[in-house]
């Protein structure tokens, strides 16, 4: 069974992440706003990818001069689904 999650970004050029999880994989992902070219890449990238290896991957990434970046975005957005899921 697939869990859909949205999450709302902080400090980039997208605004939302919405990714489909199964079990601890990731099924799909879609960035809303930001360089789509890199999204989209990004998207294809972590599809079939365990959670875990996502976040490992992507967690720290910066965007230039600023703290975040859209895959380190999405690494948060794992780590929050990871959090409440274990709730």
């Amino acid at each position: 069974m697939s869990t859909i999650i949205s999450y709302t970004t902080k400090g980039t050029c997208a605004r939302n992440i919405e990714l489909e999880i199964e079990g601890n994989v990731v099924k799909q992902a879609r960035f809303v706003g930001g360089c789509h070219g890199n999204t989209q890449g990004v998207a294809a990238l972590v599809r079939g990818m365990s959670v875990d290896e996502v976040i490992a991957r992507l967690d720290g990434i910066r965007c230039g001069s600023k703290p975040t970046s859209c895959p380190d975005q999405l690494a948060c957005a794992l780590r929050e689904y990871k959090s409440k899921a274990n709730d």
